[in-house]
């Protein structure tokens, strides 16, 4: 199933629904249920489903596989429905399908929290490189990961700042996992069953500023903490499997800078989310980026971002994520006087 979130125009303002992408068309998932629990003569259907098929992906995401089936239930129910008598409407006349391009579709989920790991080696020896020191061997202990601001996140189509600081920006193509059960101390397999689907992250990067941080061994912060897009869609595991080889490609204005695959990737995502709660309880709605394969940026080309321009991430059984760089503010550097 693809899970999105959508912004939907009414008469009384603006609401962000949980959907589903079916037949080319934007499904309101809560008020298909609640249109099919009416059907049966259950009493105050509209209230049944908010608790079954809540209206939000991180209240979907806590109440697990029971939403699940709910949502298949729902689109199920359509099926049959459209084929009987038309179009369902919810219970107090709700509109459930929209054609695709009447909504907004936003970001798939706001995270609770975002991590975003270095796990593709051949990016790693590539950044080592450039560095001039080899690749360190502690990379193979354990997978590592920066912690990113989970409160600047864009959706697809929405136009990405560019940060008054920065004269280098550049985008990372990664695939996202989406946890969807708590959990602590987990063992790679468990964790790997924590895990409800995929997304495309563009993980944008002001890399001059990203060099002067990390130079001072820690960071990245002002490097990365500006923008980090999300979508179009959560793909549910039972669409693409963990072990998944999807191909991926960076375009910029129409032209392919870079293609990749996720099979390059050296990190598991059971072993990367095994990690990651080691002594520390994850949750639904946690987000955990991959990092991004060799040339899957533009540090790796030797290319930058400009202004205007429209920066589109393809990634096999998700979509395309599509995002237009705003014209930069003033611009400042980042300096301070000392003491």
């Amino acid at each position: 199933m693809k899970l999105v979130t959508f912004e939907v125009e009414t008469l009384l303002g603006k609401f962000t629904r949980l959907g589903a992408l079916w037949r080319e068309c934007v499904v309101d998932l809560n008020f298909a249920a609640a249109a099919r629990l009416a059907l049966q003569g259950k009493p105050q259907p509209q209230r049944l489903a908010d608790v079954l098929l809540p209206a939000d992906m991180i209240s979907f995401l806590e109440m697990g596989a029971d939403a699940l089936k709910e949502a298949g239930l729902a689109l199920a129910f359509l099926d049959s429905e459209i084929q009987a008598r038309g179009t369902p409407v919810g219970p107090r006349g709700e509109r459930i399908v929209h054609v695709q391009g009447t909504t907004r579709l936003l970001a798939p989920i706001q995270p609770r929290s975002l991590r975003d790991f270095f796990a593709y080696e051949d990016h790693a020896l590539h950044t080592a490189q450039r560095s001039g020191v080899p690749l360190s061997e502690k990379w193979y202990d354990h997978p590592v990961y920066f912690k990113g601001n989970p409160r600047e996140i864009y959706g697809p189509e929405a136009e990405v700042p560019w940060p008054s600081y920065t004269r280098r920006l550049d985008f990372e193509l990664e695939v996202a996992a989406v946890v969807g059960k708590e959990g602590r101390n987990l063992p790679p397999a468990q964790a790997a069953s924590c895990i409800a689907g995929f997304t495309i992250l563009n993980d944008f990067s002001a890399r001059d500023i990203q060099k002067s941080e990390m130079a001072c061994g820690v960071g990245p912060a002002k490097g990365k903490d500006f923008a980090y897009a999300l979508g179009p869609c959560l793909v549910t595991r039972d669409e693409i499997d963990l072990d998944a080889d999807l191909f991926m490609e960076a375009w910029v204005n129409g032209q392919k800078w870079s293609q990749g695959r996720t099979r390059d990737r050296y990190w598991s995502w059971g072993l990367m989310l095994s990690h990651v709660s080691q002594e520390e309880t994850v949750y639904p709605g946690d987000v955990l980026g991959s990092g991004t394969f060799y040339q899957g940026c533009g540090l790796d080309l030797g290319r930058w971002l400009n202004p205007g321009d429209e920066v589109e991430l393809r990634v096999q059984g998700i979509g395309s994520l599509r995002n237009k760089v705003a014209a930069p503010k003033a611009q400042i550097r980042l300096k301070y006087p000392r003491g």
